[in-house]
Order: structure tokens, then sequence, then C-alpha cells
């Protein structure tokens, strides 16, 4: 949980991406090194289908329930090269997510920040139906691992399952409000570099969008009147009473 949550939001807050652009030094020799390479991944076609924000989404999310639920838990339990790709994959999947909602280093085209909190409380959704899922199972995960361990202390295994998937569940709220926070920083920014643009376009060229749009309205109100159909009769300006309604000098019948 930490691997694929708190640790992604903080490495995506760092911008490593562009860190790199700009400490490593590009090679003129035509080899590859760690700039290349990961130049290479962030415009290649498959880096750019699976840092999607749906994609990464699915991925964050899908890629947590078919490891613990598929033999690839056991492996990774059983292998060392099994265990070293189980961090290296939650640590991408949860950069990969994070990014698309809060990242500045290059990436995919991000949504609107709406939509970025809608992906982000979605997907979280997900994550506690994974927790929940953990919590209400009763048969063990890794059996053959877990289930031959005969620890003489402390709970049984499936107990402690259980209660990791209550820790999956709950671990997930304060990283998913980091990143709600950070959404909406971003979105405050993102409004006030958008006001001061347009101010600065404003100074330019006189205001020149305001007064387009003032000519568009007088324009429209000057049509008004030709937009009555021909032949309506016109609405009275004001109300007058009839010549034989009741008045003071008139009065009415009885």
């Amino acid at each position: 949980m930490v691997l694929a949550l708190l640790v992604p939001m903080l490495l995506v807050l760092a911008a490593p991406v562009t860190l790199l652009m700009r400490a490593v030094p590009g090679r003129r020799d035509g080899s590859r090194g760690p700039r290349e390479w990961v130049l290479g991944f962030v415009h290649s076609r498959w880096g750019r289908v699976v840092s999607q924000p749906i994609v990464a989404g699915v991925v964050f999310v899908v890629g947590m329930i078919v490891f613990y639920f598929t033999p690839l838990f056991d492996w990774s339990l059983r292998s060392h090269v099994g265990h070293v790709w189980m961090v290296v994959h939650f640590t991408l999947a949860g950069y990969l997510f994070a990014n698309a909602l809060i990242g500045i280093d290059p990436g995919p085209n991000r949504p609107a920040y709406p939509q970025r909190l809608l992906l982000l409380f979605a997907t979280m959704a997900f994550h506690a139906f994974f927790g929940v899922a953990l919590m209400m199972q009763t048969s063990l995960l890794a059996a053959d691992w877990f289930g031959n361990m005969g620890r003489p202390w402390g709970d049984s295994a499936i107990v402690d399952q259980q209660t990791g998937g209550s820790i999956a569940w709950g671990i997930g709220e304060l990283p998913t409000l980091g990143l709600a926070i950070g959404v909406a920083v971003l979105w405050t920014r993102s409004d006030e570099r958008e006001a001061r643009r347009r101010d600065r376009q404003a100074d330019r060229d006189g205001d020149a969008e305001l007064a387009e749009y003032n000519a568009m309205l007088a324009k429209m109100a000057g049509r008004a009147p030709d937009a009555a159909a021909p032949g309506a009769a016109a609405e009275p300006t004001a109300l007058t009473a009839p010549a034989d309604a009741p008045g003071p000098d008139r009065p009415g019948p009885g």
C-alpha cells in the first residue's frame, strides 16, 4: 500500500523526469544513457497509452486485484525476481496514476480538473472494494506459504489476512485526501494563471475581446425589434383603463 499510494505521490511532486532532463546531459555519440531511455519510454506509443489517466487508473486497481488473487502473489514470495517485479509494478502503476492527476512532468493530455477528481474518487472506490474483499474472504491467500509457517504466537494467518484487508481499505484515505488537495491547488493556480494571461492580453490589445463582446451585444440589441414576426400586434407599453370603466366620477353599478 505504501509503494502504490504514498511513495508515488511524493515521487510525482519531485518531478523526476524534469529533474533528469535538467541534470543529465544528452549523449551525442548515438548511444543510449538514462536520459535517452527515459525519454524513449515517455514518447513511445506504449508509454503514451499506459500513462493515459483512465488506463493508469485501471492498471492501478486491476493490477492489485490480479496480483493478489492469482499465482503472481505466490511467485513474488518464492522468487527474488518476482519480489523485485512486484516493487517495480506497484511503484510504477502508482506513479502513472498520480502523474495523471497532479504531475508536472511530461506526460499525457491530462483531463480537466473536475474529471481528475471524478477519476480519483472512482479509482479509490474500487481500491476500497479490494480491501473489503480481503476482509470478507475466508480462504487464505498463498495457503501453501502462510499456512505452513507454524507460528505459535499471535493471531492466525487468516485473521492477519483480514486485518491486512482493513489496513488496505483504510490506508487509502490519507493519500486520497492528499491527491484531492493537490488537484484543488493545481486547479486554483491554473485559474490564476489564466486570469493573469487575460489581463496581459487586455493590456496589449486594449481589451479588444471585451470591446468585441460589447459590440456583439449592441448589435444583437439593435436587431431585437426586427425579430418580431410580420403582422404581429405590438404589445402595449402601458395599461389604460377603458372609457366606461368605473372611476372617482363614474361610479360603477350598484
